[in-house]
């Protein structure tokens, strides 16, 4: 049975792939800044797949020591990791000459940090054993940018480079690394908003990608797929 730890866990894309995670029998370990969320989710992802162990650890992914916590507490209670999910991340709308002072700090802190520490937390002990699979949740805003999201285009644009860096670095060991790349996507960021769903990507599409990606041969590996909505961005 496989160990999966995700990022950001109980809300949008996060919550959609560990629910595809557990259907196809992989223990997971996911964090929240809500500790009630995560207990009303952990129960139901029991309920789905009762073969399963759920960990949970109140945390933001923002705050170093926090992050870092969740990191141990995964280790410690899963051991070996195989499947890591760097979902989450935040976006906020401005310009750059706009954005709030400290804007670029969090965004920084949300959008990428995490993805760069776990990759370093668990990326050694994947290399030891010649496995394991990483997935960052990434944006087309890092293949073409937002204007109307500047920082959070050049922190999208910093998880496509650093997921090219991983790949480059675990191809030599076996270790597969896959950026998945989104477009308009029906999360928490469009609560309140008028939009459609029906000409969004939903976050099950994103999830079905890593539970096919995931079941492919030991020999294949899926560098980036791009997912956009069928008639073009929102």
């Amino acid at each position: 049975m496989k160990n999966a730890i995700i990022t950001g866990g109980t809300k949008g894309m996060g919550r959609a792939i560990t629910i595809a995670l557990v259907k196809q029998g992989i223990n997971v370990s996911i964090c929240s800044r809500n500790a009630a969320e995560l207990d009303a989710f952990k129960a139901e992802l029991i309920a789905i797949n009762p073969e399963i162990k759920v960990f949970t650890t109140v945390a933001d992914c923002s705050i170093l020591t926090e992050l870092k916590n969740f990191a141990e507490f995964t280790e410690k209670n899963m051991g070996f990791v195989d499947i890591l999910v760097n979902n989450v991340g935040m976006f906020k709308p401005a310009a750059i000459l706009d954005d709030d002072e400290g804007s670029y700090q969090k965004q920084m802190d949300t959008n990428l940090r995490p993805a760069y520490e776990l990759y370093r937390f668990f990326g050694k002990s994947m290399v030891s054993v010649g496995k394991g699979h990483i997935f960052n949740i990434c944006s087309v805003a890092g293949l073409d940018p937002i204007a109307e999201a500047g920082v959070y285009s050049v922190t999208k644009y910093a998880l496509v480079g650093l997921n090219k860096v991983m790949k480059l670095e675990m191809q030599p060991h076996g270790v597969k690394v896959t950026a998945i790349i989104p477009g308009s996507t029906y999360t928490d960021s469009w609560k309140g908003a008028q939009v459609d769903t029906n000409r969004m990507v939903l976050p099950e599409d994103v999830a079905s990608a890593i539970t096919t990606i995931l079941n492919m041969s030991n020999g294949a590996n899926v560098d980036e797929i791009i997912i956009k909505p069928t008639y073009g961005q929102i």
